[in-house]
């Protein structure tokens, strides 16, 4: 309890620290930023660029649409947006993970596996997301079974999950590689079988491993939900209200911000999400000298 009420602490005052900085860095640099001969090396810093923190939040609380009989607010439509993006960056997770862990799996058991795809595996993270997204949106636009037809949402799970799986796969790889070779040897002088030291050593080992690698992916997963919801242009993420809050930025940045603060907030909510798959393995914590 004491080490999780330290991580809370140290991010409130990580947060603090930064609307600092942000506030200061508009009282102090020049409206019109920095120049050096026809380079900007700062960035301009008023209200149009730069709002300030209590003007962004006050916008949270104001009509989304002015004058609309039944209007919700903009901090209304980014939490509704955050939600729906949340729940596809955790189904695009478990997809990932479940993708993931079964490869590392296959890789440990099979060396020759491991050679032949875990160059693709690394290669695979060097394409870029907004080339991929158009390409899955458009072969699931082909996909029907038994009645139902492939929803933009889907596409939008398939891309966050191609991103969760990479980090979930090789640090589960490494964790089930982690055992000491002693251990290992102690099995098979017991005449235990490949399963049998899969579920008692293996896999408690790769605990310590595996932690890191979900927190990982959850943040990658909710980056790959926000980038596919822009670039399919699916609506009701809060993806799709960044662009839409983007169209009037030049005259109202702040809503902009507003989007970008519930996209930051997704991120920790589902690095938080995390939390709980550590405190129900916490047993297996040290699993490896």
């Amino acid at each position: 309890m004491v080490g999780r009420a330290r991580t809370l602490v140290a991010a409130v005052a990580a947060f603090v620290l930064l609307v600092l900085a942000w506030e200061l860095a508009k009282l102090v640099l020049p409206d019109d930023g920095v120049l050096i001969g026809d380079t900007r090396v700062l960035p301009r810093t008023d209200d149009s660029a730069m709002p300030h923190v209590w003007t962004v939040l006050g916008r949270l609380f104001e009509p989304e649409v002015a004058g609309a009989a039944d209007a919700r607010t903009v901090g209304a439509a980014v939490a509704s947006g955050a939600l729906f993006t949340l729940g596809l960056a955790l189904g695009g997770l478990v997809l990932g993970g479940v993708l993931g862990m079964l490869l590392a799996l296959a890789m440990q058991r099979f060396a020759l596996l491991e050679r032949a795809a875990l160059p693709y595996v690394v290669a695979s993270q060097t394409v870029p997301l907004i080339a991929i997204a158009p390409l899955v949106a458009g072969w699931g636009g082909k996909i029907a079974i038994m009645g139902w037809s492939w929803q933009p949402w889907a596409s939008v799970m398939v891309i966050a999950s191609y991103l969760a799986f990479f980090p979930i796969a090789v640090g589960m790889l490494r964790g089930l590689n982690a055992p000491a070779k002693a251990d290992v040897e102690l099995f098979r002088t017991l005449a235990a079988g490949w399963w049998t030291t899969l579920l008692r050593l293996r896999l408690p080992a790769s605990v310590p491993f595996l932690l890191p690698a979900v927190r990982l992916a959850a943040a990658a997963a909710v980056v790959g939900a926000i980038v596919a919801e822009i670039s399919t242009g699916t609506r009701g993420g809060v993806g799709r209200l960044i662009i839409e809050y983007a169209q009037s930025a030049t005259g109202d940045p702040s809503r902009l911000y507003t989007a970008i603060l519930g996209a930051a907030a997704l991120g920790l909510v589902a690095a938080g999400a995390v939390g709980l798959l550590d405190v129900g393995l916490r047993r297996y914590r040290g699993s490896v000298r």
